[in-house]
């Protein structure tokens, strides 16, 4: 579907890309654009490089080379202007065993400098199946739990970019179903998200991308490395 692109404003493009981590090149020479309501999603074996091109995309992980363009802008990837408008969530999820998970949450939103709606955030948490356990330390949840309030930040972050490493791992089937829906109205709504999973999130074809890492990382042509679904 090479008219994916085309046929919504392109609003990140890069171009180029070069990563190393630990004196071995992980990705080289990689591009892709996406556009509202698209969806890029990265496939490989493990040490592909699909976590290193999220945190790279999210500003954590330098750039040998490459370049980013957000709405026909050049920025850093660390450029506030970018990060403004990103959620990451990375394998670990960032928060304290100490505190509750909602003190959790609350601390997250604090930081991306959102606003904190009670309602909006207690409807989120009970279509995530989290209110019953947010007032426990974070340290007693369970795997599964711990995922869907990471979730819950992605939901609540008001942010139009997803960076999201997994985010069905140590999810059960309802959990996987919750993030289905999630995505789904992230690109109806024009946002955009790439994601690194090794399952088959159920999402309407027509918005989805597919990048293989493994083809990039064993020097295939572009056009093969951009593959899409």
């Amino acid at each position: 579907m090479k008219g994916l692109s085309t046929a919504a404003s392109t609003l990140l493009s890069i171009s180029s890309l070069g990563c190393a981590r630990g004196g071995r090149v992980v990705l080289r020479d990689l591009g892709f654009e996406l556009g509202a309501g698209q969806l890029l999603m990265l496939r490989g074996h493990n040490g592909a490089g699909k976590s290193s091109l999220l945190r790279c995309l999210a500003g954590l992980l330098p750039w040998r080379a490459g370049s980013l363009q957000w709405c026909g802008d050049t920025l850093s990837p660390r450029d506030p202007a970018y990060q403004r408008q990103l959620v990451y969530m990375g394998h670990q999820a960032g928060m304290s065993d100490a505190l509750t998970g909602l003190e959790n949450l609350r601390f997250a939103l604090d930081l991306m400098a959102v606003h904190w709606n009670e309602a909006r955030v207690q409807a989120v948490l009970q279509v995530l199946s989290l209110s019953g356990v947010v007032t426990r330390p974070f340290g007693r949840l369970s795997q599964g739990q711990r995922r869907r309030l990471g979730l819950a930040r992605v939901l609540l972050g008001e942010r139009s970019l997803w960076l999201l490493d997994e985010p069905d791992n140590c999810l059960d089937v309802q959990g996987e179903q919750y993030l289905g829906d999630a995505l789904d109205q992230h690109l109806s709504s024009g946002g955009m998200a790439v994601v690194a999973s090794h399952r088959n999130l159920v999402l309407p074809a027509v918005r989805v991308k597919v990048l293989d890492l493994s083809l990039a990382l064993a020097g295939a042509s572009k056009n093969e490395r951009e593959a899409v679904c």
